[in-house]
């Protein structure tokens, strides 16, 4: 529970606990033992009936607001109410630029936006002690920071991530930028692209990678030279960027050259029966598992158990793309190679040749070739195992980045430092 006379750091978030946002809860738990008080506010409830362990370990206290307006109507309106007659002119205020947000989009979501963030001020705000509001993704976590902000006279900041950034409305992300006191994003590749959204603004953008802590990677993995069967390991959720039929048809190119393998799918997605329709279509059924969403303890015992990693990440049709993704970074500390793609930030953590392989993304058969040539060059598969680890361990211990983030934190919001 936050102490009643610290300054608290309010977080916005789309959902929390989740499985697939270990980074999120890893930097609130590193930002805690760094002192920091912090109250998380969640847009939904938890998808999974269960979570990563650390999430146990985490102190801040979770309010869960209104996640539908027809369900939540009347509670929205009568806080959203209350909220206007207090302060008219700053509610107006806000108003027009939700009308500005909504009439370049038409979507209704910013209205509800508005609503959340009146419901947070009005119930959820009061005697919190917050000086500062973060919210992770530009998208709607940050338009409800934004409104809040707004609405309650805190600054604001906001994390933007992957899908967020290049799936929303550049004017409408760019807005937020402008009005943020300072944007934090996890690739040099994402920086360049919101600077240039955000057109010679003067707010500060940084750069902090995610991170994972090394120590639980650390340690040798299983030390064997890989030997058919081979164990070859993805983690992904099942959606059109992560690039899973690419993968699954390099597979299908190793298994008609003869290559004995078998395969380990973990994750769930909305592309969960095309991609498993795939497998039994490409006849892979049966050197090929799929095992859903696990605990991240579990997760890593597989990684121990693999040979190889692999990803074959590609821009979606939408413009979603992946950052750097966190298994990459995983894979690589524990000392599994990875075979991934060249697309978004991949090549900022695996150098082709050096940290992992690359491939362009959407040709199953250099893939293919890349994951054999990692399975069988010895000697190319130690010097990339090294110099993996070295790279991770110098550039993603997740308790140095998120000292870098408490640094811009203090920096950007004096207040936080009364903690």
């Amino acid at each position: 529970m936050s102490s009643p006379r610290k300054p608290v750091l309010g977080m916005i978030l789309k959902g929390y606990p989740r499985i697939s946002e270990t980074f999120i809860s890893n930097e609130i738990l590193l930002l805690e033992k760094l002192g920091f008080s912090i109250h998380i506010f969640s847009m939904r409830n938890p998808r999974e009936p269960f979570s990563h362990n650390n999430v146990k370990d985490i102190q801040a206290s979770v309010d869960y607001l209104p996640q539908t307006i027809i369900e939540a109507l009347p509670q929205l309106l009568y806080h959203n109410f209350m909220l206007a007659l207090r302060i008219h002119r700053t509610y107006g205020n806000a108003i027009k630029v939700a009308c500005r947000r909504f009439l370049r989009t038409r979507k209704l979501a910013t209205i509800k936006h508005l609503l959340q963030a009146g419901y947070l001020v009005h119930k959820l705000l009061p005697g919190r002690r917050i000086v500062h509001l973060h919210a992770h993704f530009a998208h709607s976590p940050s338009s409800v920071a934004m409104f809040t902000s707004q609405l309650s006279g805190l600054g604001f900041s906001f994390t933007a991530h992957a899908k967020d950034i290049y799936t929303s409305n550049p004017e409408q992300l760019q807005e937020k930028i402008a009005m943020a006191c300072f944007v934090v994003t996890c690739t040099e590749y994402n920086k360049r692209y919101l600077n240039r959204i955000a057109n010679n603004r003067t707010t500060p953008i940084h750069r902090i990678y995610h991170g994972i802590d090394i120590e639980l990677f650390s340690g040798e993995q299983k030390g064997r030279t890989p030997v058919e069967p081979y164990q070859i390991f993805t983690v992904a959720r099942m959606v059109s960027k992560k690039g899973l039929p690419t993968v699954y048809r390099a597979l299908r190119h190793l298994r008609d050259q003869g290559v004995d393998f078998r395969h380990t799918l973990i994750g769930d997605g909305d592309d969960r029966e095309k991609i498993l329709s795939l497998i039994e279509e490409l006849r892979l059924g049966d050197v090929c598992q799929w095992l859903g969403t696990l605990p991240h303890d579990v997760v890593i015992k597989h990684y121990r158990q693999s040979d190889l990693f692999v990803l074959g990440c590609e821009l979606a049709s939408n413009g979603d793309r992946d950052g750097i993704p966190n298994v990459f970074v995983e894979s690589m500390a524990i000392g599994i190679p990875v075979v991934g793609t060249w697309i978004s930030a991949i090549p900022e953590l695996v150098e082709d040749g050096k940290t992992g392989l690359l491939v362009p993304p959407g040709q199953p058969e250099k893939l293919a070739h890349a994951m054999h040539h990692l399975l069988t060059d010895m000697k190319l598969r130690k010097q990339i195992i090294q110099a993996a680890k070295k790279r991770v361990v110098q550039g993603f211990d997740n308790k140095k980045l998120t000292q870098d983030l408490a640094t811009i934190y203090l920096h950007e919001q004096p207040k936080l430092a009364g903690r």
